[in-house]
């Protein structure tokens, strides 16, 4: 009998968890391994336990899911990492890229579909599929294209962040308006921070009007 293929779960909301774990339990060639709700935990369980494949929220708090695929690539090289994200963002799918993701999945796949890029991905076949941008694939066209190098990239998230603190918005009101925690907040604000190379939040929103990145594109 063949071993089951492990994975682990990380991702910030109950639910979602909850939902993939009872999917993913019905499949007899895989075994879930561990799960946890930000970053940090994600880390810990994962080194002292490695799985096969780890499927990673770009999204969470206290260490951001970008972060922990960094430090997860240097610790575990030959272990699958696919984000599972609601953001179909240029610059999420570049930081995973860049961090080591090897697949990042929109959340609204079909669990059918998920699993069968799962295997695909254990097997270290490249993946297709609507919901999916292989990173791999993906490498060479981006280094080619003549991206804004002199504009910092921020995701999405970063800018809807960095649209609140131009707005003198506090931690706590932010993560009340974007519905997520306040250290998510924390973490977002320290990422536009270094992208912005600025020490607070005056010079964030000075950089932010002076270089108009909250312009409509």
């Amino acid at each position: 009998m063949n071993t089951p293929m492990r994975i682990f779960l990380a991702d910030d909301h109950p639910l979602f968890r909850l939902g993939l774990r009872h999917s993913l339990d019905q499949e007899k060639d895989i075994e879930i391994s561990g799960e946890a709700s930000d970053g940090f935990r994600a880390v810990a369980q994962i080194q002292s336990d490695p799985p096969d494949v780890s499927l990673i929220d770009v999204d969470m708090p206290g260490l951001s899911g970008i972060r922990a695929i960094r430090v997860l690539r240097k610790s575990s090289p030959q272990m699958k990492m696919i984000v599972l994200s609601t953001y179909n963002d240029e610059n999420y799918i570049r930081e995973a890229m860049d961090a080591g993701a090897d697949g990042y999945v929109l959340k609204c796949v079909e669990i059918n579909e998920l699993i069968r890029i799962i295997r695909t991905f254990a097997k270290g076949k490249p993946a297709v599929s609507p919901y999916l941008v292989n990173l791999s694939l993906n490498c060479d066209t981006q280094k080619e294209m003549p991206s804004k190098r002199e504009q910092p990239l921020l995701s999405l998230r970063e800018k809807e962040v960095l649209l609140a603190i131009t707005k003198g918005k506090g931690n706590k009101e932010i993560a009340n308006t974007l519905n997520i925690s306040t250290e998510t907040v924390k973490s977002h604000v320290k990422t536009i921070y270094r992208k912005l190379k600025v020490g607070n939040r005056i010079q964030a929103a000075s950089i932010a009007r002076e270089r108009k990145l909250l312009d409509c594109e």
